[in-house]
């Protein structure tokens, strides 16, 4: 790809998907236009290269409930856009079309806050490691109450910290870099049809990988995951692991590119998913019987995630954010 020129601006676009969150979006936006600030800074290294940033809002409400809260800050480094094809696929690829004379595109959910120098480390980890196509950042959990001592034990809201640099082939997009030009060459989108049932990213990164073009971590960029209390329930952490099992399955038969592979993938994944409800179903009763909470909640969540691996073998696909829920 073409190498950073010092003496021309670098566009990065912060992309923000929305869908009925007018408060979250209220609290997060002046967050962005700081670390816009912050990046646009001149730098005091001779030749450094130089950013300018902005921020886009794509709302996947067709009646657009978040333009109020974009409307009230009115600064015209904000673009709000209406992506009214439901699910987050839509809206995410919305972003990179929306991001069309930017280097960068930077993702961050609606119902996450940057810490500081979340931006600046993105771009910094993207230039020192040679540009790669994506750089990946870390999540950390802050909880809207106490939670429940079970949830605890399991460490189910703990993510993925690696040292910054480290080659990754797969990525969440709520902390993400895009190159844009190097997205565009792949030819790589996120898939509709896995809009509502999660997964997305999962498999657009993994596509972009395949397509040869490296993706890196940056352990230093890190934003804050806001969970709600109701997403603090056993309830919802064994669906979501039954969720993540059946993405798991129904990706792995994807990538296979059909045929006599994805027979092969099927069955694979069934034979692990059934192996994962026995060995969490042995879990979980050690966990009964020696009275240890993690044992009892990992065993459990293994055979929630198993049932789901299951059911993707089988062509199934869990809509986790069927429009019941409250996001894409």
């Amino acid at each position: 790809m073409d190498a950073v020129q010092p003496d021309e601006p670098v566009r990065v676009t912060i992309a923000v998907p929305t869908f009925h969150r007018p408060a979250e979006l209220t609290a997060l936006l002046p967050m962005l236009l700081a670390h816009a600030d912050e990046v646009e800074r001149p730098a005091e290294v001779p030749n450094a290269t130089r950013w300018v940033a902005d921020v886009l809002v794509i709302d996947n409400d067709p009646d657009g409930s978040g333009r109020p809260a974009v409307d009230a800050i009115g600064d015209d480094r904000i673009r709000y856009v209406v992506e009214a094809h439901p699910g987050i696929s839509a809206v995410r690829n919305r972003a990179l079309d929306e991001g069309a004379t930017s280097r960068l595109l930077a993702f961050i959910d609606d119902d996450e806050h940057p810490h500081d120098g979340w931006l600046s480390f993105l771009l910094q980890t993207w230039e020192a490691t040679g540009t790669p196509a994506a750089v990946s950042g870390r999540v950390v959990a802050s909880f809207a109450g106490p939670l429940d001592p079970w949830l605890a034990a399991g460490s189910f809201y703990t993510r993925r910290s690696m040292p910054t640099g480290t080659a990754i082939d797969v990525a969440a997009a709520g902390n993400l870099l895009l190159d844009l030009d190097q997205v565009r060459a792949s030819g790589v989108r996120f898939a509709d049809d896995l809009g509502l049932s999660g997964g997305e990213d999962t498999l657009f990164s993994r596509q972009l990988h395949a397509a040869g073009h490296r993706m890196v971590w940056c352990d230093e960029s890190v934003i804050t995951d806001l969970v709600p209390v109701e997403r603090m329930t056993r309830r919802w952490v064994l669906r979501r692991a039954w969720s993540h099992g059946n993405s798991a399955s129904v990706l792995r038969v994807r990538l296979t590119g059909g045929g006599v592979r994805a027979l092969g993938a099927r069955a694979a994944c069934l034979a692990g998913g059934v192996a994962r409800i026995a060995g969490g179903a042995v879990r979980w009763g050690v966990g009964v019987l020696t009275r240890s909470l993690r044992h009892q909640a990992r065993g459990a969540r293994a055979v929630w995630r198993g049932g789901g691996m299951v059911s993707g073998a089988a062509g199934m696909v869990y809509l986790e954010y069927a429009r019941t829920e409250s996001a894409p």
